[in-house]
């Protein structure tokens, strides 16, 4: 059996719509600090991080904590926008995907769901993964047999737990604390 701790980055600095790629604000940085003193106990386990700043922020006081290198796994980034969708425009898109399915946004975001629980079903021991709200819920989607986009609200810092059997079924230990995300 392998645990995952599931971390939703900190606070970023900027929204979804105005940044591709924004690092955390001082809140975020501050929940980074407080989760990694939270999972510091249990380790050192392998980490990996999401290709995005506020992941690799997020990450950052654990992977000190436990002298590790930044690792990078592309298949738990966030959830990509539309082509053709303008940044401005993203939140509004997302807004009205997370109200869905995954069938309903067709082989594309399917694809991406598979990828994130890919990603997730390849660690060869516990780990913690630095990732996103809806990559996360991906997880906990998979574990449930549940098809929502959303299934929990997560909020910033969460630690969502998943076990991986050995056949590689997923199962729901611990949900991440949740809260009313803000999507912006």
């Amino acid at each position: 059996m392998t645990r995952l701790y599931l971390v939703r980055h900190g606070r970023a600095s900027a929204g979804w719509d105005t940044d591709p790629d924004p690092g955390l604000d001082d809140l975020g940085k501050q929940q980074s600090i407080e989760v990694g003193a939270r999972l510091a106990p249990l380790g050192p386990l392998h980490v990996e991080t999401s290709p995005l700043r506020r992941c690799q922020e997020t990450a950052a006081p654990l992977l000190s904590a436990w002298r590790l290198p930044l690792m990078i796994e592309p298949r738990i980034a966030e959830i990509p926008s539309p082509e053709g969708v303008a940044m401005a425009d993203r939140v509004e898109w997302l807004r009205a995907a997370m109200q869905g399915t995954w069938t309903a946004l067709g082989p594309r975001y399917t694809a991406f769901r598979d990828g994130v629980v890919a990603a997730m079903r390849s660690r060869g021991g516990d780990s913690v993964l630095f990732s996103h709200f809806v990559a996360i819920n991906a997880a906990i989607g998979a574990a449930l047999g549940d098809d929502r986009l959303v299934i929990r609200s997560l909020d910033n810092c969460s630690v969502t737990v998943i076990d991986i059997a050995a056949d590689g079924a997923l199962t729901l230990v611990e949900g991440g604390h949740e809260a009313d995300t803000l999507i912006r």
